[in-house]
């Protein structure tokens, strides 16, 4: 498995419909996003979308990005978007995605980094804090989680 980033990929159109297929709402809006080239007017021009493959297979999939669906914030990195295929899930694969975006933070000069969810316990077994609830762009309460990186 390596990771790739979408943007520096020669292979955008495989990837832009790997990302297609993906059975997740959210994912679906990425999907729309990259299509209609609008993903870095809405998260930032320095968002990267982060690809763990195996060949041509795509195993999980983030971005990382200087805002995601929280308005109105001065924090930043963010996570989001993270999904893994369901044939792929059960074995930690997003942690890997989740390790190079930190690692991205860290080169770009951020002690943290952060992730907007309604997901509960998935991130803290990578070693996610919950530090608090925000209201997202459509109203609605996402939890927040934080890392220092």
């Amino acid at each position: 498995m390596k990771i790739e980033k979408y943007f520096k990929s020669d292979d955008q159109k495989l990837w832009l419909d790997e990302i297609g297929k993906c059975d997740w709402r959210a994912g679906k809006h990425l999907y729309e996003y990259l299509r209609n080239h609008r993903l870095k007017d809405l998260c930032g021009e320095k968002t990267e979308v982060l690809l763990l493959t195996e060949g041509s297979a795509l195993v999980s999939f983030c971005t990382y990005a200087e805002k995601d669906d929280i308005p109105d914030t001065d924090l930043k990195p963010w996570i989001g978007f993270v999904y893994t295929f369901p044939q792929y899930r059960g074995h930690r694969y997003i942690g890997k995605l989740l390790t190079y975006a930190e690692s991205l933070a860290a080169e770009d000069g951020f002690k943290q980094i952060y992730i907007s969810t309604g997901e509960e316990g998935l991130y803290e077994k990578y070693g996610y804090e919950l530090c608090g609830f925000m209201k997202d762009r459509r109203g609605g309460d996402s939890r927040i989680y934080s890392k220092k990186v």
